[in-house]
């Protein structure tokens, strides 16, 4: 079964860089000055937010779902709602808004003049559109609620009754979280306090980050490869360390014992370490969120590119080396899948733990100066 899918992914695939390749290659013919392949803007294009939904292009011709744009101007002092159609792939303006394609403000609403230019004096306008991210993690949301509340009500319908179907998918993932991540990092007096975030942090990342892989709709948003999400997600772990921390995690910070005197007077080099620690410990939650997950996106586009970089050489060099990026890529894929489940554990895992750290008891009878 794993063989089959694993040949029908590649399959898929193939036919999908060829048809990409060659509609590329066709649309380069057709004129006169083709713009030179960059592999940069393809790459940064797919994996960037976007207030459209691209889907394929033929010739030249783009396909995307337009979505909602929110925008309040504080140049026209309005607030605004119409559709990302309105804009025409970044070709027109609509009501004094323009949304950039190039340059420093690409992906961003602008406000123009009269003459339809970019009004670099006006203020930047309060962007609050349902962004390409914004509509792949509703539906994300929308497919967890869908499952948990499913499986919740099967179990109190029958409690007793043995897991099947989605409750025997489900409820591996969830006996994991509380018996290899929770109890052991927290405790088993204090983690089931901690269990309602703690799962809902590892759906929420491994579902995005396997939507992340499927490249239709709705698939293909990179949600958990956004730093805007990670940044949130590490707010939430830090804000619920910082309030439930005891007397005696915040003794470790501002008096460390066993800790010679030195170290604290005059200077107090210890309690500044501890501080900085405690927001470098969120940060590098967002960082290895983001980067890893970005990263496995960037490297299977990267393969994907060279099939155009080649096909500028000569077409049949494009279609030869489409073969080996496809294969690499499917390498890819199944490498992302493992890290899909990765990424989600090491966020979940670092998240119990600082919570831990926070609730621990200590009890010191006696310290000696550490020499």
């Amino acid at each position: 079964m794993l063989r089959k899918v694993f040949a029908l992914l590649f399959i898929s695939l193939f036919i999908n860089s060829l048809s990409i390749f060659a509609a590329h290659e066709e649309s380069s013919q057709d004129s006169s000055e083709a713009e030179a392949f960059s592999p940069g803007t393809f790459i940064f294009d797919h994996i960037l937010d976007a207030h459209e939904w691209h889907i394929a292009e033929i010739g030249e011709i783009p396909i995307s779902l337009p979505l909602p744009i929110i925008v309040y101007s504080r140049k026209q002092e309005k607030l605004m709602f119409f559709m990302s159609s309105k804009f025409h792939h970044g070709k027109e303006a609509y009501n004094g808004l323009f949304l950039c394609k190039e340059g420093d403000n690409k992906g961003k609403i602008v406000e123009v003049d009269a003459e339809g230019n970019v009004d670099e004096t006006a203020p930047m306008p309060l962007d609050f559109s349902i962004t390409k991210n914004v509509l792949a993690m509703f539906f994300s949301i929308f497919l967890l609620l869908a499952i948990f509340l499913t499986v919740a009500r099967k179990y109190r319908k029958s409690p007793l009754e043995a897991p099947k179907g989605m409750q025997s998918w489900v409820e591996p993932l969830i006996v994991f979280v509380r018996d290899d991540i929770a109890k052991p990092a927290i405790g088993n007096i204090k983690y089931n306090k901690f269990m309602p975030f703690l799962l809902t942090a590892f759906f929420f990342i491994f579902f995005n980050n396997l939507l992340g892989l499927i490249p239709i709709l709705p698939g293909g948003a990179n949600v958990t490869g956004n730093i805007a999400i990670t940044l949130v997600l590490a707010l939430f772990t830090f804000v619920i360390t910082t309030l439930n921390g005891n007397m005696s995690y915040w003794k470790h910070i501002v008096n460390a014992p066993g800790v010679p005197w030195w170290i604290k007077i005059p200077i107090p080099l210890m309690p500044v370490v501890e501080v900085v620690g405690m927001f470098t410990k969120p940060f590098v939650l967002m960082v290895r969120l983001f980067a890893n997950i970005s990263a496995g996106h960037i490297i299977a586009l990267g393969f994907f590119s060279l099939i155009f970089i080649f096909g500028q050489m000569n077409i049949w060099a494009g279609y030869g080396i489409s073969v080996i990026s496809v294969a690499f890529a499917i390498f890819m894929t199944a490498l992302e899948l493992l890290v899909a489940f990765i990424q989600a554990y090491v966020f979940t895992l670092l998240s119990a733990i600082y919570f831990g750290m926070a609730t621990e008891e200590h009890h010191h009878k006696e310290h000696e100066p550490i020499h």
